[in-house]
């Protein structure tokens, strides 16, 4: 893990405009094969959670998992990592909105669109779907959150909403909640439940 970190911050560093030797060393001394670029940390929390549960280890796999810290990062990750690059494979996870962003990042860097898995509005909307606003309610107030989520539901911007828009909102209103909660509800999951663009992310590496 401690080597991981430190070639995620080798890249994060080469991305910033340093050099990128560092990051390329370790990439070999690792046997990093393919980089998974993701939008942010509540991505990532999902991904590793989901990995560990079905036993697997993607370091050892040659897998790097990348949080880019937005989804308008993608074009340079994309060139420094894939073909242009590092030469790595390339898959990624991204909202709806944001796939745009992803299509030309992946094409500009000439790795496959197909190895880009959609969440039709975000991935907590994915994963509310998948377990039901009851259930993830449930995980709320096990969490000790519920007096926030109450708070919550009574401001006048969200009162009208449907449930599973509100839930959404929620897990994005405070800071690393969203984080704390990706790895929550990937958790409670079942086989079967699992969103079909983070399941068929985890199949494709």
């Amino acid at each position: 893990m401690t080597q991981t970190r430190a070639f995620l911050d080798a890249v994060g560093d080469w991305a910033s405009g340093g050099p990128g030797g560092p990051a390329s060393d370790r990439a070999l001394r690792l046997g990093v094969r393919t980089a998974v670029l993701l939008e942010g940390l509540s991505d990532l929390a999902a991904v590793e959670t989901l990995a560990a549960q079905q036993g697997r280890d993607l370091p050892a796999e040659g897998v790097c998992v990348v949080p880019m810290g937005g989804a308008m990062s993608v074009g340079r990750y994309a060139a420094l990592l894939g073909p242009p690059g590092l030469g790595l494979r390339l898959a990624g996870l991204c909202d709806e909105r944001e796939r745009g962003f992803f299509d030309r990042g992946f094409a500009r860097a000439r790795a496959p669109h197909g190895d880009v898995f959609v969440c039709a509005a975000d991935l907590e909307d994915e994963m509310v779907r998948a377990l039901g606003t009851a259930r993830v309610e449930e995980i709320v107030r096990g969490e000790g959150d519920l007096r926030a989520w109450q708070t919550f539901l009574h401001q006048p911007a969200h009162r009208d909403r449907p449930r599973s828009q509100q839930l959404r909102r929620f897990l994005g209103t405070k800071k690393g909640r969203k984080i704390r909660y990706g790895h929550l509800l990937v958790e409670a999951l079942g086989p079967e439940q699992v969103p079909a663009p983070l399941d068929n992310l985890l199949r494709s590496l």
